[in-house]
């Protein structure tokens, strides 16, 4: 039986997807000197977080449909989609790592969004079908990070780019925390929002395609993007 897609789901990741396009495009705009900003100025570190709290939270999000809409089924069935779903994730992330080696061998990505989504999901899964607890766990991981410096990632990142040769610059990198908090917040988000219908419209469509279509797009759309503006780029510069 074929799980019962949620419409707002898709539309919520979907807008996640088109700000990630968004984004990269203004990247790619960027590295070929059609428009000029810092990666560091406000606006596109804000604009950054809302795209991951966006996914972050989905994915919390997506697991607590799962586990719910399959409480009916044996344990062992729950945990084989999981783990299928999670293998399907894995060599995304694992071919995120060798196209980004291949092409940008210094910068190359060795936790990115996927890995970060990856390793996150075992850690939540067991609390995806409780989003109060779920929730709750996520607020006090945000407080430990807040007030103490007990969860700094920086010092992992330290050892695994001076000790293991990983790249000090990468093309994306996710610090554990506090993103960890948004998959955790996740559930209660779904809960929250399980009754609420938008009326179809052209946009809602488009985006709900595209949440529909979310792995797949992440893979390909920045392959696509990146290849247009350089092309591009090429032919006005021959034009000129």
């Amino acid at each position: 039986m074929l799980k019962k897609r949620n419409p707002t789901l898709d539309l919520y990741r979907g807008l996640a997807v088109l700000l990630m396009m968004i984004f990269h495009f203004c990247w790619d705009l960027r590295e070929f000197n059609h428009i000029s900003y810092h990666l560091t100025d406000p606006f596109w570190v804000y604009f950054r977080s809302i795209i991951l709290f966006l996914f972050l939270t989905a994915i919390g999000w997506s697991a607590y449909i799962s586990k719910s809409q399959n409480c009916n089924q044996s344990q062992s069935n729950i945990l084989k989609r999981f783990l299928m779903r999670q293998g399907k994730l894995l060599l995304a992330a694992v071919s995120i790592s060798l196209i980004t080696y291949i092409t940008f061998p210094s910068q190359w990505i060795y936790f990115g969004i996927l890995h970060f989504i990856f390793i996150l999901s075992f850690i939540h899964y067991p609390f995806a079908s409780l989003p109060i607890i779920s929730a709750s766990i996520g607020l006090f991981l945000f407080l430990i990070y807040q007030l103490t410096d007990w969860l700094l990632f920086p010092n992992i990142h330290y050892l695994i780019t001076n000790d293991f040769g990983a790249p000090k610059y990468t093309l994306d990198i996710i610090y554990p925390f506090p993103w960890v908090t948004c998959i955790f917040i996740g559930p209660l988000i779904g809960k929250a929002l399980s009754n609420v219908h938008l009326q179809t419209s052209l946009l809602t469509n488009l985006l709900s395609w595209l949440g529909q279509h979310a792995l797949n797009i992440y893979l390909i759309h920045q392959l696509i993007l990146y290849t247009a503006v350089k092309l591009t780029t090429d032919l006005l510069s021959h034009l000129n």
